[in-house]
């Protein structure tokens, strides 16, 4: 979970709900199309966290990569924000055959709040992409409402909670950005959502295994090294104050890196 200490503001605490990688029921079904049926297996796409991270890293066995982007209306993630996103994934992975991005709208779904097990069966009722024989699929949900886990002092801005899913609580990125003292929109959707997408790689001893010691003790499958994208607290050390005089996101560390490159990335 990535932690954002705010002394300039509220003096709330952001925090990523990343280290849950909490497991829901998988099942194996059918889809339909054309006429036609074709049997999906979309037990694959539903396995622990950090558990492909090979399969996304390399092209031993995937050659593309689709990235099926769903928000609710309203709460659509900015295009800068996407384009860095894709940016990053281009680092870091190798998909000859490219990776695409398909966006869609949903309607609200009219809660306040949301488990991780709720989250999930959203995805379960309205994902499309799954994998095939030479294209991994990953979801990416930008829901309204908030992380049943906040609290008076805490808050969850994203959750990377399967092997190929994530969501990113969107409209508690648009409360604590875009105004004085607090980060740009763009600023802050990049670092949570290729935060996120680190751990659904591997990172931090998540799946990729650790090239040296520098997992945080006190903070489970995160950086040790306080710069580094995958820190609890990467983008704000000092408070949110600090996150407004920040013109790029966190990257990704040296070591990282490393344990990317050693599990089949670039």
């Amino acid at each position: 979970m990535k932690q954002y200490t705010l002394i300039a503001i509220m003096f709330l605490t952001l925090i990523f709900g990343c280290s849950n990688n909490e497991t829901v029921t998988t099942e194996d079904r059918e889809n339909t199309e054309n006429n036609q049926t074709t049997t999906v297996n979309k037990n694959i796409n539903r396995q622990a966290t950090g558990s492909s991270a090979n399969d996304l890293l390399s092209a031993n066995t995937y050659k593309s990569m689709v990235i099926e982007m769903v928000y609710v209306e309203g709460f659509e993630p900015e295009q800068a924000s996407v384009d860095n996103f894709v940016s990053f994934l281009n680092n870091r992975t190798f998909k000859p055959n490219g990776i695409t991005v398909e966006k869609r709208e949903i309607p609200s779904l009219g809660q306040d709040t949301y488990t991780i097990e709720e989250i999930a069966n959203i995805e379960k009722d309205l994902r499309k992409n799954y994998n095939t024989e030479n294209q991994i699929a990953v979801w990416a949900l930008f829901i309204d409402g908030k992380s049943s886990n906040d609290s008076d002092s805490n808050v969850v801005l994203g959750t990377a909670y399967w092997n190929t899913s994530f969501v990113i609580y969107e409209e508690t990125i648009q409360r604590f950005s875009n105004s004085p003292f607090e980060p740009s929109r763009n600023l802050l959707e990049t670092t949570v959502i290729t935060h996120e997408f680190g751990h659904i790689l591997g990172l931090t001893n998540l799946g990729s295994p650790l090239q040296t010691d520098h997992e945080d003790d006190q903070h489970p499958k995160h950086c040790d090294v306080d710069s580094c994208l995958m820190y609890w607290s990467a983008e704000t050390g000092a408070g949110i104050s600090n996150m407004a005089n920040m013109s790029t996101a966190p990257q990704l560390d040296a070591q990282c890196i490393a344990d990317l490159q050693a599990n089949g990335g670039k």
